[in-house]
């Protein structure tokens, strides 16, 4: 079976890329097309693959210029030939389901979210935005929207990575979907035993608006309690941290080695942000910790409340450090880490490809997964 797997673009390996390395393994032999690549922080996995560029790699500073190249995506995509392929992966968060395929051809898009800087944060992006993207914007995205409505139409079947994401790509392209949650490497997380816990709470992930590091520090700085925040750019870091009280301590980019450890040795995770999925929450619970966060987007799949965690439904600062009193007058002490552990390996990888086996035999896609999927099994 001849496998085809189309993504955004390849310039950091984030969740989407993860994504996309699982593919990798599940179909070593697939070839791989995206926008643009950047050799320099391609994955081992991602390197054994044929990987094959549209001509927007060509143009002039492609690999950090990329988003300004977008409207010429819907073209760079459906030049793109598939002749020969019984099965096309999309991974969509910014271009990729545009492709056309044969009429034999099964194509599946797995959704990380429609184009959110098109859709549902729009208003968001333009306003952050330089004056000529801001002007750019209302000119261009009409006819963007057009074309990634016209797009979904291409699709066989849609697949959401949470509730949250099924929801907008019915909202936005009105079709369904089956949600079938991203690969999460819970084997690289474990617990650290009671008397090793230590009397920080954790925040994890890059200092951007919507993740509300903002309201993390000013709920920390009103309850006086240890916070520890991992993650970058430096820039956002410099200027927040002249905001933060003494009982804040910025730590920057970490190896992984010492994000493991914090994570393991928190108190609970802060994830006080809208996600989409959220992998981090479900790194924190693979190490035997808690969450508490904010009861919208993917967390409401990830986290049970009062079980592996606590949700809050006021994102404000009252409303988080309320949430933070009830952790640790109702559930801290009931906080089970081999619990929280068992819970997390439900969105594991050898979870996800079994999903995903199932969902291509009901399209009539037989494959040859099970020796994987067992391999997986006696590795986990």
């Amino acid at each position: 079976m001849r496998v085809a797997i189309i993504h955004y673009w390849l310039v950091n390996m984030r969740g989407g890329e993860k994504v996309v390395e699982a593919l990798c393994r599940m179909f070593p032999q697939a070839d791989i097309y995206t926008h643009v690549r950047d050799e320099d922080i391609l994955s081992k996995t991602l390197k054994k693959h044929a990987i094959k560029t549209t001509f927007i790699d060509k143009l002039p500073f492609s690999k950090k210029l990329y988003q300004s190249y977008l409207p010429l995506m819907p073209r760079a995509l459906e030049s793109i030939d598939l002749t020969g392929y019984d099965l096309v992966i999309s991974s969509e968060s910014g271009p990729a389901k545009g492709v056309i395929v044969p009429p034999d051809t099964l194509h599946l898009c797995y959704c990380h979210s429609p184009m959110r800087y098109l859709w549902d944060q729009y208003h968001v992006y333009k306003k952050g935005a330089g004056l000529p993207v801001k002007i750019a914007m209302p000119l261009l995205a009409h006819g963007l929207r057009k074309w990634d409505v016209t797009s979904a139409a291409r699709v066989d079947g849609f697949i959401a990575n949470s509730a949250h994401v099924a929801n907008r790509i019915m909202k936005y392209w009105r079709r369904d979907s089956d949600i079938i949650f991203p690969p999460v490497s819970v084997e690289d997380f474990s617990p650290v035993q009671p008397d090793q816990l230590e009397d920080y709470y954790l925040w994890v992930g890059e200092l951007v608006g919507y993740k509300k590091p903002d309201l993390l520090v000013e709920a920390f700085n009103e309850n006086g309690k240890q916070l520890i925040v991992i993650g970058g750019p430096e820039k956002i870091r410099t200027k927040l941290s002249k905001t933060a009280n003494s009982n804040i301590e910025f730590l920057g980019k970490t190896d992984f080695s010492t994000l493991k450890a914090y994570m393991a040795r928190c108190r609970a995770l802060i994830f006080p942000g809208e996600e989409d999925f959220g992998i981090v929450p479900v790194e924190v619970m693979a190490s035997g910790r808690p969450v508490i966060a904010y009861g919208r987007g993917g967390a409401l799949d990830t986290i049970i409340d009062g079980k592996t965690g606590v949700l809050f439904h006021e994102q404000t600062v009252a409303g988080l450090n309320s949430a933070i009193e009830r952790f640790e007058s109702e559930v801290s002490a009931r906080i089970d880490a081999q619990v929280l552990a068992a819970h997390a390996g439900k969105f594991s990888e050898g979870a996800f490809r079994l999903a995903l086996k199932r969902l291509l035999e009901r399209h009539g896609i037989e494959t040859n997964l099970d020796e994987h999927l067992n391999a997986l099994a006696v590795a986990s």
